[in-house]
């Protein structure tokens, strides 16, 4: 599949629905919005990372020969599926290995490998091979607590394929369960009643087992605990993590643990400094955090290799051999050892897989890249080989995907490239301007207080616009100084719709140059809804209810301020009654929304926005040849099951409207100028 065909038709799509918003009557600003829309303010260049190879620690039936490990887990760790039961041997990365020497010495430890590096197995093992020694169905040994209930779901998964696949359910040689508060009654009362060696977990029903007097019996169980892991240390941070640190503390008290390991595994923790001090200061949190030593030596990293030869570039054979591969369009080695010694494939994990850490010389992975800009993918590679930007980006798409189609490794199975497209989308902000003329005004989707450069003379102000016309208004808060009856404007969300003290009036400017607001009651008169007029005398005039709504002149500074050398406006308050361009009016009551009135760039809903992404890469999955059908799917995370079940109901209720509206549509088309009934509808 090519993911970078997937990533334009997502952006496309999306960009199409953000547009679908908004119409903008000002040519200028039409055009301003468009171009930051094609320049990818919104989504900017989706970051590109290659998944490292990791330095090998051995295979599990050596540890098991070394007595290392128990003789039962040359059995149980093997690669196994449904198919291959028995499965294949199983070789550990070194750091899986050093985890291992560490639970088996009693130290505690925190594993601070990256994604896809095998951390579970890091704690999975150790804790199984104690559990053999030990014997099994003596209570809960281990308890493995997950931030969120996906994460203990998947890891449920992963130790069903080591302990039951092979052995059959109700013979595992090791038991473990789930205790996540989804489960039913019935199933609590059985872990209950017959506790797992294993607990998966996360940090909220743990607090509960240990207060709740039901059961107390699963609590006594696990005296004596000797494994306390906590997944994805890092997630533990401010108040959570304190409640954590308490939690773990209380854990210790109510099991009697006073030999209880404690384990911490995290993808990121610390930042910035050399990796010995990186080590330390994940030793200092993770101590405060599990009430006991973590020292900085059971900091555990991963060490990585590289897979390809490093060859420098600087030898003409070399770069020679590099514009060769660039120009290649289709015929690329297929053979993993071919492959991996072509100097393109060379370059590419030089950019994207690795780099050496300053002054020890240590392999880290390297920061994820875009493929253009300053430091751009292609932008280097152009300048290294003396070709077009253009041409090294299609070159660098053809053997990142080609990698990934070649033959994998014999000892590990993997691909030699396996790379992740990191995509990030804004649902967007809204139009800022200044208080100038239309065709010198600054213009941003950044979202800044003051134009650039002004000193601050010059504010910003966001913009919304009628969803008839597309006339732009400010929206803004009108402030009056109390102690000096100074006037100025500053900006306000639009959905801030009543009246705040410490803000001011909340309200809207609005400026047509050619067509201003009129200071003369018989002008003001004929820019009015009819529905806002009554005949008195002979002569329309204000209904007396409608006199406090009508637009104020003002003249305003580039500042914000009322000053009488500003251009003018015509100031509303809220809610949005009726547009000064085209007329349309609405009948509204105070405080009420003005999101039925007035469009911004971030008038979609976050919905509407997650299902039109992901029902466009559905789209494009099952149109994908190349694909197995079980491999055609849309994973999402998301923090908590209410989140999830909104959003699933809102993508079937989508495809569900879309396909009604889709099907009215073509049952009018096909009837023709003879309609149809309605009852044949």
């Amino acid at each position: 599949m090519d993911v970078f065909k997937l990533r334009d038709k997502v952006i496309h799509d999306y960009a199409e629905y953000v547009r679908s918003f908004v119409r903008i009557r000002e040519i200028r600003l039409q055009q301003f919005v468009d171009d930051s829309l094609t320049d990818q303010a919104l989504w900017p260049q989706p970051l590109i990372q290659m998944n490292p190879s990791f330095e090998v620690g051995g295979w599990i039936d050596a540890l098991v020969e070394s007595q290392i490990l128990h003789e039962k887990c040359k059995d149980i760790f093997r690669i196994k599926t449904e198919q291959n039961i028995q499965g294949s041997p199983m070789r550990l990365h070194k750091h899986q290995v050093d985890a291992i020497g560490e639970a088996q010495a009693g130290r505690n430890y925190v594993l601070t490998t990256g994604t896809g590096s095998g951390k579970s197995l890091s704690y999975i093992i150790p804790i199984v091979d104690h559990v053999l020694r030990k014997g099994r169905g003596k209570g809960i040994q281990a308890i493995v607590v997950y931030p969120m209930n996906a994460l203990c779901n998947s890891q449920y998964g992963e130790l069903e394929k080591f302990l039951r696949i092979g052995f059959g359910e109700g013979n595992e040689p090791v038991r473990f369960e789930r205790y996540t508060g989804q489960e039913t009654r019935e199933k609590r009362e059985e872990i209950t009643r017959n506790p797992p060696d294993i607990l998966l977990t996360n940090y909220v029903m743990l607090e509960l087992l240990l207060t709740r007097p039901f059961e107390q019996a699963l609590v006594n169980s696990a005296r004596d605990l000797s494994f306390l892991v906590l997944d994805e240390l890092h997630t533990y941070r401010g108040r959570q993590g304190a409640d954590v640190a308490l939690l773990v503390r209380r854990v210790r008290e109510a099991c009697h643990a006073t030999r209880m390991l404690c384990v911490g595994t995290s993808a990121t923790m610390a930042s910035g400094g050399s990796y010995e001090e990186q080590r330390k200061e994940i030793a200092s949190v993770a101590s405060r955090l599990f009430g006991t030593d973590v020292k900085p030596e059971s900091i555990i990293g991963e060490t990585l290799k590289r897979e390809s030869p490093e060859l420098n570039f600087a030898d003409a054979s070399v770069l020679q051999g590099l514009k060769s591969d660039i120009a290649k369009t289709n015929v690329f080695p297929s053979a993993y050892a071919s492959f991996i010694k072509s100097p393109m494939a060379c370059w590419l994990e030089d950019c994207f897989g690795l780099t050496r850490e300053e002054g020890i010389n240590r392999l880290i992975r390297a920061t994820p890249k875009r493929m253009r800009g300053d430091d751009g993918a292609a932008t280097r590679l152009s300048a290294l080989a003396g070709m077009s930007t253009d041409e090294c980006e299609k070159a660098i798409e053809r053997w990142l995907l080609a990698g990934c189609n070649c033959e994998p490794h014999p000892d590990t199975n993997r691909q030699p490239f396996a790379f992740r497209l990191h995509q990030f989308i804004s649902r967007g902000d809204a139009v800022f301007a200044s208080l100038e003329e239309n065709d010198t005004r600054h213009l941003s989707i950044s979202g800044q207080q003051f134009v650039p450069g002004s000193q601050k003379s010059k504010i910003l102000l966001p913009l919304a616009f009628c969803r008839e016309c597309g006339a732009e208004y400010y929206s803004v808060w009108k402030y009056t100084e109390s102690s000096t009856g100074r006037v100025h404007f500053r900006t306000r969300d639009l959905n801030d719709r009543v009246d705040d003290p410490a803000e001011g009036e909340a309200g809207f400017l609005y400026r047509d140059p050619e067509n201003l607001w009129p200071d003369d009651p018989d002008d003001v008169v004929e820019r009015l809804p009819e529905d806002w007029l009554e005949e008195h005398r002979g002569r329309m005039r204000v209904r007396s209810n409608r006199r406090d709504d009508i637009p104020q002149p003002i003249l305003i500074a580039p500042d914000g301020t009322v000053s009488a050398d500003g251009l003018m406006f015509a100031f509303t308050h809220t809610p949005f009654r009726f547009c000064q361009h085209c007329g349309v009016s609405y009948r509204v009551r105070r405080g009420s929304s003005d999101y039925g009135q007035l469009a911004t760039l971030a008038s979609g809903g976050r919905s509407t926005a997650t299902t039109i992404l992901s029902l466009t890469s559905v789209r494009f999955l099952r149109e994908e040849q190349s694909l197995q059908s079980y491999a055609r799917k849309l994973l999402s995370f998301t923090d908590n099951r209410q989140d999830a079940s909104l959003q699933a109901g809102h993508f079937n209720d989508f495809v569900e409207v879309s396909l009604l509206r889709s099907a009215l549509y073509k049952a009018v088309a096909a009837a023709g100028s003879d309609g149809i009934a309605h009852d044949e509808l």
